[in-house]
């Protein structure tokens, strides 16, 4: 141990750093960075290991800021340690198209893991990475090759612990054993409101110690820097705990208004950063000011670190040697590209087959798929049974000790935990080696609502198996029965919702989620049976939307999704038969994916001249863009039988047939129809 002159002027380098970017910006956060700069300095400087020349090497460390509002304290740490992080690009700190924004995101800056800002999500995060690494290693590390055996580092605050989400997913890493991962708590007893005395006086530390973590305590985050070293040391030696470091900090250290709200998100005054910088042996005049061996310092650590990863390169170049098969898998998941000829294990249907809950045929899917894509790795919060999210000869993800499974198990059973799954799915993903899954009903994604934005915001794939995705489920009520959820997911940019109505729908939900490397998916699944209908192709599907059945001479098209599709069908027939009226079907079982084809194909999909009705048992929100007339529930559902619930809303063949007639009788008399997809512009930005 031991620290010098130079590591307390790098230390005090953060924090005017950080008092002067946010002064810069006229907005941030500067007193947690202030804080949180000795722990900082002492983790990336004495245990991190990373290469600022390749961010994405394989064999590093992670470092997650949960509490995101300090990422001052990360962009400075990413500039003075060589990363691509100009003292340009903190002058521009949470401007327009900069690569410092407001809270870290993943895709915008280089050594930013994961996107943090709504607080909790971080530290969730960090347990996916976490147990990512677990299972990584179990797969790949082979005797004499130890080669997955990076720690996850967090820091997070109040804010993050006050959080439920964090609570989640602290308790499940606590039951997976993940001593790989370390997080240090910046307790410095302050939030917006002002003291924590006000909302958060629980014993922290019993909860995590009950969660069955290590909990560690340093008393003076601002002064004992072989205090912080040995708890990291010691976080490192214990294997079978995750650990949390409880280090008590003053909020904003240095300033005259240190230990307050005052300094929580407001920047410092010039007169308070003019005596920071006396006190601190810095020039008051000058501005993102770096003393030269402070650079020196952490170019030494960024050195160790280019070294540490030429070494790695050596020892997996010798594993390749001798573990060719293992060695061209991870090469291979790093790139996200799923193995050559996977999509040749997705089932195709025909007619003759068998009515089948879409449930049911996303678990064939699974079955079918998860040899050929060995990265696929899953779970449901609680809910296996009924969403049908394993596979028949699936291990559990357990720690050994359990005798449950092992850390090779590619399923996970995430509690009743659907916020945190969401959040740890994140995780997973940007570790770079798995493509995760997880289950739940549709109307529960809600609960995850934070993490699945987070996804979108972050360019991850991550896919949900969301079951019982209608009234269709049924007795369960109005509590399960899913009205709004759909039109919120369609709403969120950069987010795939699929609704498949029969077994090539669902084959080719499953085909773009997978290869949709930085866009998470929705899939919605229906409890009861669905047959397999007359003219879907996974190759037709695959486009979002498309002709199910045409008809040039047609009156009107209906337009649906899932398992109102083949009610559609028998309406068409009604209409006929019925009442000479003719109509065309279309399925767009995928907003966003149709919404990517040109104009052409669309608009023969939904042409003009001819006026259409969608058809959905969920809120007709977001259907003007494709029809002219919307049948939809905007309302909660019924307990009941499910069939007996679609009829109540009058979800038939008679019910569809009655408003598609109003539709054409109003239509009839309006000279040349515009199709809702000829617009003026369109996605336009």
């Amino acid at each position: 141990m031991g620290y010098s002159d130079t590591d307390k002027l790098a230390i005090n380098t953060i924090r005017v750093l950080a008092a002067d970017a946010t002064a810069h910006a006229n907005s941030g956060h500067p007193g947690a960075p202030m804080g949180m700069a000795p722990v900082a300095h002492v983790l990336w400087n004495k245990f991190l290991r990373f290469n600022p020349k390749n961010p994405k090497w394989l064999g590093r460390d992670r470092f997650v800021l949960s509490n995101g509002h300090a990422c001052m304290l990360q962009y400075a740490l990413l500039h003075l340690y060589g990363y691509a992080l100009s003292i340009d690009d903190l002058k521009a700190f949470r401007s327009v198209d900069s690569i410092t924004p407001g809270h870290p995101e993943s895709h915008d800056t280089p050594g930013i893991e994961v996107t943090t800002g709504p607080l909790g999500q971080g530290i969730c995060n960090a347990v996916g990475l976490a147990m990512a690494q677990a299972h990584t290693a179990a797969v790949f590390n082979k005797p004499g090759f130890d080669l997955i055996d990076n720690y996850t580092y967090c820091f997070l605050g109040d804010g993050c612990l006050m959080e439920g989400v964090s609570s989640e997913a602290s308790s499940l890493a606590g039951h997976l054993q993940l001593g790989n991962l370390i997080a240090v708590w910046d307790d410095n007893q302050i939030t917006i409101d002002g003291s924590t005395e006000v909302a958060f006086t629980e014993d922290v530390v019993k909860r995590y110690e009950a969660y069955g973590w290590q909990v560690l305590t340093v008393g003076d985050g601002e002064n004992d820097l072989d205090g912080i070293e040995a708890a990291i040391k010691k976080g490192q030696e214990e294997k079978t705990k995750p650990t949390l470091i409880k280090l008590t900090t003053i909020i904003g250290f240095g300033s005259k208004q240190q230990g307050t709200h005052n300094v929580h998100g407001s920047p410092l005054k010039p007169d308070d950063i003019k005596q920071l910088k006396e006190k601190f042996g810095f020039n008051p005049e000058e501005s993102f000011a770096v003393p030269k061996n402070v650079y020196e310092l952490c170019n030494e650590a960024a050195s160790r670190g280019a070294k540490l990863e030429a070494e790695w390169n050596d020892l997996f170049a010798k594993y390749g040697e001798q573990h060719k098969a293992e060695h061209d898998d991870l090469v291979r998941r790093q790139t996200g590209d799923l193995p050559e000829g996977w999509e040749k294990s997705l089932p195709v249907y025909t007619p003759a087959d068998p009515a089948v809950a879409s449930r049911k045929l996303s678990e064939i899917v699974l079955n079918k798929i998860h040899q050929a894509i060995p990265e696929l790795v899953g779970g449901s919060a609680d809910l296996t049974g009924s969403n049908l999210t394993r596979w028949k000869d699936a291990v559990d993800f357990q720690p050994p000790s359990t005798k449950l499974g092992d850390y090779t198990g590619r399923y996970i059973r995430y509690g009743v935990r659907e916020h945190a799954m969401g959040a740890i799915m994140n995780g997973l993903a940007a570790y770079g080696t798995i493509v995760p899954y997880g289950g739940t009903f549709l109307n529960f994604v809600s609960y995850a609502a934070g993490a699945t934005r987070l996804s979108a915001l972050s360019r991850v794939r991550v896919l949900w198996v969301a079951t019982h995705d209608s009234i269709g489920l049924g007795e369960d009520g109005p509590t399960h029965q899913p009205i709004e959820t759909l039109a919120h997911y369609r709403a969120l940019p950069n987010n795939m919702v699929w609704r498949p109505a029969d077994g090539n729908e669902t084959s080719a939900a499953y085909y773009v989620a997978l290869t949709s490397k930085h866009t998470p998916s929705v899939m919605a699944f229906s409890r009861q049976n669905l047959p397999q209908l007359e003219g879907s192709t996974i190759e037709k599907a695959i486009k979002g939307g498309y002709v199910l059945h045409e008809d040039e001479t047609a009156d009107i098209t209906l337009v649906s999704t899932g398992s109102e599709v083949c009610i559609c069908i028998d309406a068409i027939k009604e209409l006929k038969e019925k009442h000479n009226i003719k109509a065309r079907m279309v399925s767009i079982p995928c907003f966003e994916v149709f919404d990517l084809q040109d104009k052409a194909y669309r608009m023969s999909v939904l042409p003009d001249g001819i006026p259409s009705m969608s058809v959905e048992v969920m809120s007709t929100m977001g259907w003007e863009r494709y029809t002219h007339e919307q049948f939809g529930l905007n309302r909660f559902g019924a307990s009941g039988a499910y069939k007996d619930v679609y009829k109540k809303f009058e979800f038939t063949p008679e019910g569809i047939a009655k408003r598609a007639i109003a539709t054409v009788n109003f239509w009839k008399d309006v000279p040349n129809i515009r199709s809702p997809i000829n617009r003026a512009f369109q996605q336009m930005i």
